[in-house]
């Protein structure tokens, strides 16, 4: 056991150097989502919206809602971009060859993005609270539980939709086909009804849940945690449900072509 921990770390560490040697892949990953937040805080930033128990300015709401957004594209659409990526390359056959556990290979890609995740969480909330002077409610530990367990969930989906991916080159194509239709239905860039049409079908998926999660965490005009026992429930569901999927579909080698 303790072997697998110390050459878990190792792999973290090497996938940390891995992701900041590429400069570009990891500015832009920072960069999108701060990018739609000063966008869509220019266009409605004078605009109020309806929260649980009052109004409170757009920014209030929407930046727990790219904060959401930041961990999805951390934990989701960068896990399965590189998993993908690397089983078609042959990376994933070629680790199965050495001493290194899978387990911890697997891990060390799994605990970069979490990372990642942390870092995006903790830029975009002070834009937030410097740019758009949102108020951040002391909820610390509602805000560390959602962001973890968003970050648990997508990392599973992220997995479970690399195994659909036939080669390299359709990565991107089937990763943002399946995000980007959910992100704008769940509310994450504008509020949307959970009493709508797209509203009851965002209500199925993680996306909404994490979004809902965030925005109340971040809610002035509530009391306690902030944490939705169904949100969480939900979310737990996903992640259960894509880690089933992913253990029974993943593969090691690339697709016969």
């Amino acid at each position: 056991m303790t072997a697998v921990v110390a050459a878990t770390y190792r792999q973290i560490r090497w996938e940390r150097k891995l992701f900041w040697r590429n400069p570009a892949s990891a500015g832009f990953t920072f960069a999108f989502p701060l990018m739609f937040l000063v966008i869509f805080g220019a266009i409605y930033g004078n605009d109020r919206v309806r929260l649980a128990h009052g109004t409170a300015r757009y920014a209030q709401y929407y930046v727990p809602a790219i904060v959401a957004f930041g961990v999805i594209s951390a934990c989701y659409s960068n896990l399965a971009f590189s998993i993908s990526i690397r089983r078609e390359r042959g990376v994933l056959k070629r680790v199965r060859g050495t001493p290194l556990s899978p387990t911890a290979y697997l891990a060390g890609i799994v605990g970069n993005a979490v990372i990642v995740s942390a870092i995006l969480t903790a830029l975009t909330i002070a834009l937030g609270l410097t740019a758009y002077g949102i108020t951040l409610p002391h909820r610390y530990l509602g805000l560390l539980v959602t962001v973890a367990l968003g970050a648990i969930c997508f990392t599973a989906c992220g997995a479970a939709v690399a195994t659909f991916i036939p080669n390299e080159d359709s990565a991107p194509a089937i990763v943002n086909f399946v995000l980007f239709p959910l992100l704008f239905i769940s509310g994450t860039f504008g509020t949307i009804s959970s009493t709508s049409f797209v509203g009851r079908i965002a209500a199925v998926f993680p996306v909404r849940h994490l979004v809902k999660q965030l925005t109340a965490v971040f809610d002035p005009s509530i009391s306690g945690s902030g944490i939705s026992l169904v949100h969480v429930a939900v979310l737990l569901a996903w992640a259960v449900f894509a880690i089933a999927v992913a253990a029974a579909r993943f593969k090691w080698e690339p697709a016969q072509r």
